[in-house]
């Protein structure tokens, strides 16, 4: 099934990452940048936090798929929290991230390529459907809500969306857009929102570490400085 927009837009997405890698500097979002770690470590942080948060500790248990889940870098950390290989999944759109993913990952991680709204994907067969910064590449409201309905078509009720993406425009950079708190409530009306604002704003992390790595928790503890969230949006039990 493919919805208003969908071809045009997933074309979009494909030629707007091709100039993101033709346009950055190819080691600006490794891990051996101190203002990379620190803030990977802290959404790892964050997430953990929550999961205990919401009492959803047996984590091999718990059915997860990514939508854009890119060369896997996020399955890995799953992985690791102890999520287990057979009940995680990932959908990307591009396939030589799809390749890079399926070299790191076991091969009990089932992974599909394509559209990721197009996946025939049994209703309420997920307990986490999770994106990061998905959404903010995603410039057709059409197309975002036509995944958005996807994705929660996917959870099982007591499950839910966890998002990880920036609410702020970057004015520097036209091939994404913020996606503020508003926007997300809009795009799932029946869900309850638990949110919490993470991540340093990446110009300012980056300056900052390069005088000196220890800054960056100091700034990070202004909430205004933060630029993405971390949100679940929980899928009731019953509906109403």
């Amino acid at each position: 099934m493919t919805g208003p927009g969908s071809q045009d837009e997933t074309h979009a997405v494909a030629e707007r990452y091709a100039r993101r890698r033709a346009g950055a500097l190819a080691d600006r979002y490794s891990l051996l940048q101190p203002d990379v770690w620190q803030s990977v470590h802290e959404r790892q942080r964050a997430m953990i936090g929550l999961f205990v948060q919401l009492g959803m500790t047996d984590l091999p248990a718990l059915r997860l798929l990514e939508v854009g889940c890119g060369a896997g870098g996020n399955l890995l950390e799953l992985l690791r929290m102890g999520f287990a290989p057979e009940n995680l999944a990932g959908a990307e759109l591009l396939p030589e991230r799809l390749a890079q993913a399926r070299r790191v990952l076991p091969e009990a991680v089932t992974l599909w390529g394509g559209d990721a709204s197009a996946l025939a994907i049994a209703p309420a067969s997920r307990d986490i459907v999770f994106q990061s910064t998905v959404f903010s590449s995603l410039l057709d409201d059409g197309f975002q809500q036509h995944l958005a309905d996807a994705m929660w078509r996917w959870v099982a009720p007591g499950g839910g969306v966890l998002w990880y993406d920036f609410v702020v425009d970057n004015p520097r950079n036209p091939d994404v857009r913020g996606v503020p708190l508003a926007r997300i409530r809009q795009l799932f009306p029946q869900a309850r929102v638990h949110c919490r604002r993470v991540t340093l704003a990446p110009p300012i992390a980056r300056a900052l570490c390069r005088l000196h790595p220890g800054l960056y928790p100091v700034f990070n503890a202004l909430p205004l400085l933060r630029t993405h969230v971390l949100v679940w949006l929980e899928k009731p039990l019953s509906p109403g």
